[in-house]
């Protein structure tokens, strides 16, 4: 096995061959930044020959300057009857400043009948022709065989002898394209060590694979221990159809898994920020339940297994979560324990005893019967640990709230909110207008509160979340808000449910204004017998 893995990421290209996948010009240069502060090797940072988008990168991209990462430049072989030199795209290639290229060629017969229509002989000149064209410009080339798989299973030789003359031409590394993600593991590493026997040592072959069975990781490793030395991916798997093979769980792997170092230094601990940076840029909630990076990576949710994480982590951990920047979660549910309660209030610098744990435990099963759901809701939750220690104070008494909602002919909709409180013993009614019933009812309750508290003026609604609970009620349905906020330092989420769809949205608003409010210290340090605390911030 080979001791080191090379890591090409594709997400600037491939990845925004994806479904509503889309950066401008300045973001790619910003995820291409990010993608070189985390260790990779290589940045394929798309086509330039494709459209003017393209240009406009990789103008940019010329003039900034990346610590470890070497930025790759996307095209295709030469045209059929069109000399090397002569071909415009191939040109554009060989003179943008980017010092690798690599160049996708046609690998499978079904191919040369159906789409290029050339014969073998043909696309076997195309490909070393065209490698041997931009390595004469000083250019390193890096071939990817396209339906590698398909055509090895179709035809081993013609297959094998594309890499050959690609190998012939001048490339660094062939690399072997599960185009369309028909393999399995073993099929893969099946071929990949044929093929690196039948190639020897002095040419190096890399992976790149689709996730169309879902296999698109599980092929990649399979790859690489059977020789391939390059791995190539996208940042969360996003890309094409079903997406591509997730970088990020390659790198989680082949670090922790199979012994590579393929980040350098203490990079590897950037890798969630890193992830979850890009599906923010791309305007994607982070997948909670992502391997190795997502909220739940590390999420425990049963009483049992929260005993044994406190006991010692391994028991249901594969990892520590602080190694690739993420952190363990205690759930509170119906299936939590009265530890998961304990540790959920030191975070917030609260202290219980095991019969306020039980009685919080009791409470969350009585609410999560008509519907609650405390996972995505922990601001509420610290609520209700203040309420059942006796430490919390409503900011205010309720008397009443009403919306109107008026549409005219021309299809105008207005919505207006009336609150009535009260506040230190004086009763405040107000009025304001909004988009929708709730954000009236935000603004209504913002002017009174904002009187006592400046500071829940900057409190912003981020996300804001309806289910109907039984939904063969239809519109007569229970309904669960989930609201999330943010006061630009911590991110948390509350929730209401109710019949009606503005009181559970109401419930949420306030609770999220309470939590704000409240006073709380930081979470404690790791515990004398190395337990880590766990986070007081909110999911």
């Amino acid at each position: 096995m080979n001791s080191t893995v090379q890591l090409y990421d594709a997400t600037l290209r491939d990845g925004m061959q994806g479904e509503g996948m889309s950066l401008t010009a300045r973001e790619k240069v910003r995820v291409a930044h990010r993608l070189d502060e985390l260790g990779i090797d290589l940045i394929e940072a798309g086509f330039p020959a494709s459209n003017p988008k393209e240009l406009e990168l990789f103008g940019l991209l010329a003039q900034e300057r990346f610590e470890h990462a070497q930025i790759v430049a996307f095209g295709m072989t030469r045209r059929r009857g069109v000399a090397a030199q002569d071909d415009e795209n191939l040109r554009i290639l060989a003179e943008c400043f980017a010092p690798v290229c690599t160049l996708v060629g046609k690998t499978w017969d079904l191919h040369l009948e159906k789409v290029v229509k050339v014969g073998r002989e043909e696309n076997l000149a195309m490909i070393e022709e065209s490698v041997a064209f931009l390595v004469g410009c000083g250019k390193r080339v890096i071939y990817d065989a396209e339906h590698f798989f398909d055509a090895w299973r179709a035809n081993e030789e013609y297959a094998l002898e594309c890499l050959r003359v690609a190998a012939r031409g001048g490339a660094e590394r062939v690399v072997l394209c599960d185009t369309n993600g028909s393999s399995l593991p073993h099929q893969v590493g099946t071929a990949v060590g044929e093929v690196v026997a039948a190639l020897g040592r002095d040419v190096e072959v890399g992976i790149h694979c689709h996730n169309d069975l879902e296999c698109g990781v599980a092929n990649t490793l399979a790859a690489v221990l059977n020789g391939a030395t390059q791995v190539q991916g996208t940042m969360n798997g996003i890309g094409e159809r079903t997406g591509n093979a997730n970088l990020v769980s390659i790198i989680g792997n082949l670090q922790f898994k199979l012994g590579y170092d393929v980040l350098p230094g203490d990079r590897i601990e950037k890798l969630t920020a890193t992830a979850h940076f890009v599906d923010e840029l791309l305007n994607l909630a982070p997948d909670p339940n992502q391997p190795f990076v997502g909220r739940n990576a590390f999420a425990h949710k049963g009483g049992l297994h929260v005993a044994g994480v406190r006991a010692d982590a391994s028991t249901f951990e594969h990892m520590e979560p602080e190694l690739v920047g993420n952190e363990r979660q205690l759930i509170v549910s119906e299936l939590a324990g009265r530890h998961t309660v304990s540790e959920k209030a030191a975070a917030v610098g609260l202290e219980v005893d095991d019969a306020t744990a039980q009685r919080v435990i009791d409470r969350v099963k009585e609410l999560e019967a008509d519907g609650y759901q405390f996972e995505a809701a922990d601001g509420s939750f610290e609520l209700l640990l203040r309420k059942e220690l006796g430490g919390h104070e409503p900011l205010f008494v309720l008397e009443s709230w009403r919306t109107i909602v008026d549409q005219n002919a021309q299809g105008h909709v207005e919505c207006e909110a009336t609150i009535k409180i009260w506040v230190g013993g004086e009763r405040y009614v107000r009025s304001a207008e909004g988009n929708g019933p709730v954000n009236a009812l935000d603004a209504a309750l913002r002017s009174v509160v904002a009187e006592f508290h400046p500071h829940l003026r900057d409190i912003e609604l981020t996300d804001y979340k309806v289910r109907l609970l039984d939904q063969h009620h239809g519109t007569g349905a229970t309904t669960r808000v989930l609201v999330q906020s943010t006061d630009g330092r911590r991110t948390w989420g509350t929730i209401g449910v109710a019949q009606n769809v503005i009181a559970a949205s109401w419930q949420a608003l306030v609770e999220s204004f309470e939590y704000a409010e409240a006073p709380r210290e930081p979470a404690p340090a790791a515990d004398a017998d190395g337990d880590p605390a766990t986070t007081g911030r909110p999911a």
